[in-house]
């Protein structure tokens, strides 16, 4: 579990146009145990590899229509380690959109 440079696609609905950011974020395994007998039927809590800290990076989005709010802010992991996915925060779903997901026609 470390640190992986990524690319992802920023976007404001305003704006209609998605630019692409350099970032860094978490990638990489933690130990798990899957049982094979699993008498008593006990549930293993499953970790996840995520952010420790983040810092918040600020772009600007060309081509906003008059009074449109240019900037967007996203999230730069700076430290990582193995955790219980927290819903809240992060998207602990198999497949999401992905970080080069785009709404605009490019």
């Amino acid at each position: 579990c470390e640190l992986t440079n990524i690319t992802i696609a920023v976007e404001r609905e305003e704006c209609e146009l998605c630019i692409t950011v350099n970032a860094t974020w978490c990638s990489g395994y933690c130990f798990t145990r899957d049982p094979v007998y699993k008498y008593p039927p006990v549930s293993e809590v499953q970790q996840t590899c995520t952010f420790k800290e983040v810092v918040y990076e600020t772009v600007k989005i060309p081509g906003c229509r008059d009074h449109a709010e240019s900037l967007y802010s996203y999230p730069v992991a700076t430290e990582c380690h193995c955790e219980t996915c927290d819903t809240d925060s992060t998207d602990c779903t198999v497949r999401g959109l992905g970080p080069s997901y785009c709404s605009f026609n490019q």
